[in-house]
């Protein structure tokens, strides 16, 4: 018998009818990340958790998709700190109406994370749909 990496065990399971392990949950999380700004974000952190229980036993493609969810994630969290930091700093300096501008600036640029968010969201799942690395 020979060795055969998981990555074609796996592809080998969805030829053949079986669901790789943690695709479902895959699907789920990158579904729940799409619809976190109608649900106010609260989704996400249900996707979040998703992807982190599902995490340790999916396999392959599955696995990489889940990995790429939980950094997405993170680097979304905290390019919106940031932002949030930046919003803050630029409302007290608008006292002196030097913020303005910054404050203007740092809502566009949170408004643009959240939207390459949806995005990198939406591209992840028909990826996923199609077999694709994320």
């Amino acid at each position: 018998m020979s060795y055969v990496p998981p990555e074609q065990r796996d592809r080998a399971e969805y030829r053949s009818g079986g669901e790789p392990e943690g695709k479902v949950a895959a699907l789920a999380a990158w579904a729940l990340y799409i619809l976190s700004i109608p649900s106010a974000n609260i989704l996400v952190l249900v996707g979040l958790v998703v992807a982190y229980a599902a995490r340790g036993t999916a396999t392959g493609l599955a696995r990489e998709h889940l990995d790429a969810q939980i950094r997405l994630f993170w680097s979304v969290f905290w390019w919106t700190v940031a932002c949030w930091v930046a919003i803050a700093v630029s409302i007290v300096a608008s006292i002196v109406l030097i913020g303005i501008p910054f404050l203007i600036l740092f809502g566009i640029i949170w408004f643009l994370i959240s939207v390459w968010f949806t995005v990198k969201s939406i591209f992840g799942l028909l990826n996923l749909l199609g077999d694709r690395a994320p």
